[in-house]
Formats: C-alpha cells, structure tokens, sequence
C-alpha cells in the first residue's frame, strides 16, 4: 500500500497525458475516441499505461513480422533482388548457415570457412544466437531451418521489444504515455528483425531505468551487458560523468562505472581468454571495414569519385566524433540549467550514428527510445519517422537496382538523397533536443515544473560546478515536491522562482 505521503504527492503531480497537451496527440486519439475527458478512471487497471505500451509495442512488432513474410515464403530463397524489391531483407536467416551455426560451430572458437573466419559480433549478441540455434526445432532442408531460426529469433526479440517498452514507459514516472511514440514508431515495426540490435536496446532502456530510480550499481551492469551485445551504449557514460561532474555525484558515477566494466568483464573475459583471435574479430573488423552503405561518407566518395581509405575515414570519423563530444561537453557544462540525461544520451548516440562510416536500417533502433525520452514531441518525432522510413525504402530500392539484372529501382542519385534525408532527420531532432536545452522552458518534460525525471540522484540535485561559474556559490533549489523533487518554474530564474513558490503550467 502506498504511503500517505506518496498518495498526496501523487494527486498534487498527476499524470501527464499527451492528448491534453500535444496537438498531434490530440488529433490522433480522435481515431480512438478522442482525449480522455475530466471523469475518466485514471487508476483503472484496463487502462494501466505500462500494460497499454507494452500490447501495442508487441502488436507493431508482430505487423513488422508480416511486413518480412514475402521473404519468409520465398524472396529470402530466390537470389538477392526479390527481398530488396519487397524491402523485407533480414540478416537473420542468411547468417545461419553463412556464420556456422547450421554446421553446429561455436561462435569465436571455430573458425569459419571463406574470409570472415570468425563471428564478427559482440560476445552477448554471439550468444544470442547461438541459443537461438540450440532452440531451433526443425531439422531437414536448409531453408525450413532459416525459416525457424528467423522465427525463434523473431520470438525473443519480441520480449526485447516489450522489454525496452515498458522500461521506456516506467523511466518518467509521471509520462508513461510517451513510450508509445517508441511502441508506434514505424521504423521500429519495419526494422525490429533485421537484426539483433533489440537486445542491446532493451538492456540499455533498462539501464536508463535503474538510473532513473536512483540504482547507479544496476545501471552500470546493465549498460555493461548492453555494451557487451553492441558497442554503442559505452557512450552513454560520457554524459553521465558531465552531469555527475555538474551536480558533484561522483560515488554514484563512480558504482556506475564499476558495475559496467565488471559486467562488460564477465561477459567477454571468457572468451578473451579461452579464443582470442575469434574475441578480436569483431573489433578487427569493426577497423577494417570500408565506408558502408548509410554514411555520408558514402556519399562524398560517390559525388567525388574519390576513395578514402578505411585508415584515414576511421580517423577522420574519430576526429569529427571527439570534435562533437566536445561541443557536447560545452553545453553539458554552460546550460543555464543542467540537461537532462536522456537529452544529452540522445545527442551522444546520434552524433555516433552521424559520424560513423556505417549505417544499417536498424540502426535507428539505438535512437527511437532515447529520443521519446529526450524530445517527447510527436510533430518531431514524427517528422524524424518519416525520413527513417524513407531511408528504410530507399536502401533496398537502391540494392534492387545495383543487384537486379533489369536495373529496377532507386539508382544512385536517389539513393544519395534518402541518405542525405536521414542525415538531416536525425540532425532536424537533434536540433530541437539541444534547444530545450538551452531553452528550458521550451521542455516538454519541464514545462511542468520537473527537473530530470530520468535523471535519478540528478533530479532536483544542485550545480556544484559549471562553466563561467566556477566559485560561485552553487544553486540550491528551495521549492521542494514532499518526496525532496525540486518544482520549478523553468520560465524563471531558479532562485527568483523558488522564491516566489511558483508552479508549472500544469499547476496553476
């Protein structure tokens, strides 16, 4: 039973709901009745938000699961261009037999006959699908093990996807009804079997989580664990050492750091330690790897005609990403009110995706949950969806084209445009995160008198330190909720609203 205090706090602060302050929430929910009125049993349990988001993150997955049945039935078996054409590829079915699971190899400690030699996957994502092969059911003709090993993987991908939903719901306490913008995000339906990305997704937003309740030891063991499954969640303990820096919570920054190296350790010491070679390929490969399909690397070589090394892109790749972290640091540690940590989460992973020399479909996958987190905003994050879904398409019409005999589909010139429509997607989101930021009463996440919901020991926490005001004495908020969370009015500057005991628009 909740306790009085947790009962009074929770009727002074309800529920935010999108379809009394989003407009395009609430044109949407006219499909569904409209925005639910003044009477409405907010605490029915048939309208639990996290059950919601967790039932139509699972009914997307599965409109995604048709979206790939073409390939299912046949263009996956009938030579490259039909799954382009159909634009329902997956790497799951061509891997089984073309990474030796389909022989019975163990990942990193048998080599692979051609040039791959071993698994070029994280250790977790490696194990991942070496289960899914022990849990593959059917014997026989290749094919009918292709189809069931994209099935049992669909499977548990599916739980990934629940997973990541409901953490997504439960990070922002009092904004559960955000996570449907990930539970609806089209790219997310169209990209979730292409690969085993979800893993490392899932156990990130379950990271974001655990900070977001104030448990730094279990976020870093499950950043650890996500970081083992894919390489990109390790960037998000940069902007917790800026905002822990800010606030002068090292302890908390210090279990976090911990708790993910031992997990990345016992994950990886094993095979690092028992197949060395097969535990370097992946990063082996990671280096040697050309400029890829999705950069736009791969456009200023196309435009140019010039080649640029995987050496030199690698470091002209390292050198924009530094460039851009730095800049990152700056506003981290300047912003007239220190930043929430899915904002800057979101700007570190994108600033990866944007810099790198790849960019697989599914890769939108790392971005579509920080970014209901970071921007809640579904004119934005719509907008962001729709040039995904175009990249989405233009990939495979592109692929259709360059492996199709009659040259049907997106040529080059096209091809560059949905990149370039990407780019600028992510860059248009990007924009918007970092002018919350600098604006805070623009927030959608503040306008009602939060700090950082996602922010755990951050939340309402006072600067210890930040650029231009070193030395000074740091901001101590005086307007408290009766769990200690500080109110503010971010339309104010924080002493002159603390004084004045002022609320959020929600509020007055």
């Amino acid at each position: 039973m909740p306790s009085a205090e947790e009962t009074s706090v929770h009727q002074e602060r309800p529920e935010v709901r999108p379809t009394r302050r989003d407009p395009v929430a609430v044109s949407g929910s006219e499909l569904i009745g409209g925005p639910a009125g003044r009477w409405a049993l907010r605490g029915h349990s048939g309208q639990n938000p996290v059950r919601i988001v967790a039932l139509v993150a699972i009914g997307m997955f599965a409109l995604g699961m048709v979206q790939k049945m073409p390939c299912y039935n046949w263009a996956w078996f009938r030579g490259a261009a039909s799954q382009y054409t159909h634009a329902c590829y997956s790497d799951i079915p061509h891997l089984y037999p073309g990474r030796g699971f389909a022989e019975g190899l163990i990942p990193y400690f048998d080599r692979l006959s051609g040039d791959m030699e071993y698994l070029e996957y994280p250790v977790l994502t490696g194990l991942f699908m070496q289960v899914a092969s022990w849990l593959n059911p059917v014997g026989g003709p290749l094919r009918d093990q292709e189809q069931a090993y994209w099935i049992v993987n669909a499977g548990t991908l599916m739980i990934c996807a629940a997973v990541m939903a409901v953490c997504a719901a439960r990070t922002h306490r009092r904004r559960p009804w955000d996570a449907l913008l990930i539970a609806l995000a089209p790219a997310f339906a169209l990209t979730a079997t292409i690969n085993w990305d979800l893993l490392a997704v899932a156990l990130t937003a379950a990271a974001m989580l655990m900070w977001s309740r104030g448990r730094p030891l279990a976020f870093g063991v499950l950043l650890g664990l996500a970081t083992a499954a894919k390489f990109y969640p390790v960037f998000l303990l940069g902007p917790l050492f800026l905002l822990c820096w800010r606030a002068g919570k090292w302890r908390e920054f210090g279990a976090a750091m911990l708790g993910s190296g031992a997990a990345w350790l016992a994950v990886n010491l094993p095979v690092m330690i028992g197949a060395p070679e097969g535990w370097k390929k992946f990063y082996s490969f990671s280096r040697e790897r050309e400029i890829d399909f999705g950069s736009f690397w791969l456009v200023i070589t196309q435009r140019t005609g010039a080649r640029i090394s995987a050496d030199m892109v690698n470091n002209l790749a390292m050198a924009l990403m530094l460039l851009l972290c730095a800049a990152l640091a700056v506003l981290a540690l300047s912003a007239p009110r220190r930043p929430r940590f899915a904002q800057l989460a979101f700007l570190v992973i994108a600033a990866f995706i944007l810099t790198n020399k790849v960019y697989s479909p599914q890769y939108v996958l790392w971005l579509i949950p920080l970014a209901a987190l970071a921007r809640p905003r579904w004119r934005d994050f719509l907008i962001w969806q729709a040039c995904e879904v175009m990249y989405f398409l233009g990939i495979w019409m592109y692929l259709a084209y360059t492996t199709g005999g009659k040259q049907q589909g997106l040529p080059v010139e096209g091809y560059q445009a949905a990149v370039v429509l990407h780019v600028l997607g992510t860059l248009y989101l990007c924009a918007m995160v970092v002018r919350d930021i600098l604006k805070p009463e623009r927030d959608e996440v503040r306008k009602d008198g939060s700090d950082d919901p996602s922010g755990g020991v951050l939340d309402g926490a006072p600067d210890i330190f930040a650029l231009g005001r070193a030395g000074e004495s740091a901001w101590e908020p005086e307007d408290r909720e009766p769990d200690g969370r500080t109110r503010v009015d971010w339309g104010k500057p924080p002493r002159e609203a603390a004084d004045s005991g002022a609320r959020g628009p929600a509020e007055r």
